[in-house]
């Protein structure tokens, strides 16, 4: 990698003192830091406010350009949580601070690192660039670490609504990050030149270049973005069959929650015999549609197979199985009407502090709360339905939030079905911010992606983001659609993880070599 250039910018432009500030200043800008991450939060759904996404980086970037390290960690972590503490207010709907509220803060942390280092590149030039590499970087490390990552906080989710959407196709959620805080970091660069009044075109050529390049690129990859029905079509249903109501107590109800879906599945048979719906090519079920096992429980597998033989189609089912180990796992079975469970699907990426209890007897000492967490085992390879015509790939609720599961799903496939289970999250915006996801990941692979939840939103998200058909949250319904097949590799799955790795090196790269700069200026000085 070319290392960038030194800044002409004067020391005092470049490394603004932070020595001895009133403290009222302090908290002056403690205070926006943390508005411009409720602004961050406030830019996703279920709002359409997707442009105050890069205003929020604008903001965050105003605070921190020119400043120390340690002043840019703390703005960015108060920025962290202005985004991360209402975002994630739906983990603790029924369990309450134990696990939000923590779980805000150590993400807020990693935020605050990826702060740190932005001031630090604030000394180079086109410093906006090397500052959303690095944020990049920050959305990396929080898709790895702690417990095997969290990355639902990624920019990208935000912009399912956005003119940044299509750039998905070509180099996926990363890519989107970057232009989401290119563009915020570039319109704060630009801000800092208008005040200072230096209206050169030298001055303002890389600041105005980023902040409009990442949208002149989004539009420029509309074109990418296929919808045809290139490998055919397929009429799919989804079944949503509700749960008795929300809480932690859903698998009390599990046996409700079986007939639900079955009884539900009945009725949608009904209505295609009655002509009112087309009658489906495949059935898709949520995530914990039967969490009794049917290979253990006769009654289980009976509903099952009344189901499939009323619908007349093969049946994804979400189930709990019980391995010879005695340990759970969170499957989906592919349930042909005539032949009964012909494949299987078990979960890959598991939810921490959910399915899975990282550090139990520590965390047991501050509440009782985490043996109620399961004890779930994780799948080890993604695995294709052959439903018909279809070959769906298969990422499970939590998973979709994850780029390398959710690629590795949709390899060889037509179709991507998301089954889902959130009637433990009650009505918060949890649901609607997975929803945002499957967008995103619709236009990323180019596929029709099929949303069945037990309690909602069950949806049809179209190759280009679009929601065609969606449902309410705890009722129950049947979704029913044409929908078209399409087995083109986009740009991003030929891509794979490359781009987030060579935009983290490159972020790094130019980090470190702001380090050696700084450090020459203070030798200089000395």
């Amino acid at each position: 990698m070319v290392a960038p250039a030194v800044s002409q910018e004067s020391p005092a432009a470049s490394d603004k003192p932070d020595e001895h500030p009133p403290r009222w200043h302090v908290l002056v800008r403690v205070l926006i830091a943390a508005a411009a991450g409720v602004l961050l939060y406030l830019s996703g759904p279920p709002r359409t406010l997707w442009w105050f996404a890069p205003i929020a980086f604008a903001v965050l970037a105003w605070l921190i350009h020119g400043r120390r390290a340690r002043a840019g960690f703390g703005y960015a972590l108060c920025f962290g949580l202005g985004y991360l503490v209402p975002l994630l207010a739906w983990t603790g709907e029924y369990v309450g601070v134990v696990a939000w509220l923590p779980l805000a803060l150590a993400e807020a942390l990693l935020v605050g690192l990826v702060g740190a280092a932005i001031a630090v590149v604030g000394v180079l030039p086109v410093w906006p660039l090397w500052a959303a590499l690095l944020w990049v970087a920050g959305e990396a490390l929080r898709a790895i670490f702690p417990f095997g990552g969290f990355p639902w906080g990624n920019v990208a989710f935000t912009q399912p609504e956005g003119v940044y959407l299509p750039l998905a196709t070509v180099a996926g959620v990363p890519l989107i990050g970057f232009a989401v805080t290119l563009t915020g970091f570039g319109l704060a660069a630009l801000a800092q030149r208008l005040v200072s009044r230096e209206l050169g075109v030298r001055q303002l050529l890389a600041p105005v270049l980023a902040t409009l390049l990442p949208i002149a690129a989004a539009f420029g990859s509309l074109p990418l973005v296929g919808t045809d029905a290139n490998d055919g079509e397929a009429t799919v249903a989804v079944v949503q069959g509700n749960v008795p109501r929300a809480g932690l107590d859903f698998n009390a109800q599990r046996r409700a929650v079986l007939d639900n879906h079955v009884a539900r599945t009945e009725k949608l048979a009904d209505d295609v015999a009655a002509g009112r719906l087309d009658q489906p090519d495949l059935v898709i079920w949520p995530e914990n549609s039967s969490d009794i096992d049917p290979y253990r429980n006769p009654d289980a597998w009976a509903g099952i197979v009344r189901a499939a033989q009323a619908v007349k189609a093969p049946i994804a089912v979400g189930s709990v199985l019980v391995g010879d180990d005695g340990l759970p796992r969170n499957t989906m079975l592919l349930w042909n009407p005539a032949k009964g469970p012909v494949n299987q699907y078990t979960k890959r990426q598991l939810q921490p502090f959910g399915e899975t209890m990282p550090w139990r007897p520590f965390f047991r000492l501050f509440t009782s709360t985490v043996d109620r967490a399961g004890q779930f085992v994780p799948g080890t390879e993604a695995t294709l339905f052959d439903m018909a015509n279809a070959r769906v790939g298969l990422a499970t609720c939590y998973e979709v939030a994850f780029d390398g599961v959710v690629r590795e799903s949709v390899k060889g496939s037509n179709l991507l079905a998301v089954p889902t289970n959130n009637a433990t999250f009650g009505y918060t915006e949890m649901t609607y911010q997975q929803l945002a996801m499957d967008r995103v990941r619709a236009v990323e692979h180019g596929r029709t992606v099929a949303v069945a939840a037990t309690s909602g939103v069950s949806a049809f998200v179209m190759p280009d983001g679009s929601v065609t058909q969606q449902t309410g949250l705890f009722v129950d319904a049947a979704l029913v659609q044409r929908v078209p097949l399409r087995s083109t590799t986009t740009l991003s799955d030929r891509l794979g993880p490359s781009p987030e790795w060579v935009m983290t090196i490159a972020g790094l790269g130019a980090f470190a070599f702001a380090i050696t700069v700084r450090r020459r200026r203070r030798s200089s000085k000395a």
